[in-house]
């Protein structure tokens, strides 16, 4: 038996995913009654594959900046170490289906992107490691996959 862990992903079997999805990943709540909802955004299968760090980091500045066009209670977007996804969080926001869409919003306007947001030495703490072509083609496979998105142990669980 696998000890539990306290990092919630820890606990998840990687074995068992199949990315790209979208799931929640913990639900927190405050002192004062506010709530945090933490989801996982899987873009590439654990183990198989993963995103190449200059893409990833230009993935990162894109969607941080650009996920609150289409927001107004996110928290933060933060790249996972394992390089397959991110996490998203939000506050006091449980609308599965909204985060979904604005997602697939903020993925659209990636493709449409002319430059790297913050891409320099003074607001970025690696600004030569970007890469905005890299960051449009994994936007793009993950909107290809979009009918996926809910199916995070596939189709047969």
């Amino acid at each position: 038996m696998v000890k539990k862990m306290n990092v919630e992903s820890f606990n998840l079997d990687h074995t068992k995913v199949q990315a790209p999805y979208i799931r929640l990943a913990g639900v927190t709540e405050g002192a004062n009654g506010d709530v945090i909802h933490k989801y996982d955004l899987r873009f590439k299968q654990p183990n198989k594959e993963h995103m190449e760090m200059p893409g990833l980091h230009s993935l990162e500045h894109l969607m941080a900046e650009l996920i609150r066009n289409h927001h107004n209670t996110i928290v933060d977007l933060s790249p996972m170490g394992c390089q397959t996804g991110f996490y998203l969080t939000v506050l006091n926001d449980d609308n599965y289906d909204k985060i979904l869409d604005t997602v697939e919003k903020t993925l659209e306007d990636v493709l449409k992107a002319e430059e790297v947001p913050a891409c320099n030495e003074v607001q970025c703490g690696w600004a030569a490691s970007h890469s905005l072509e890299g960051a449009k083609e994994i936007a793009h496979e993950m909107l290809e996959k979009r009918n996926e998105w809910k199916e995070v142990f596939g189709e047969e669980q």
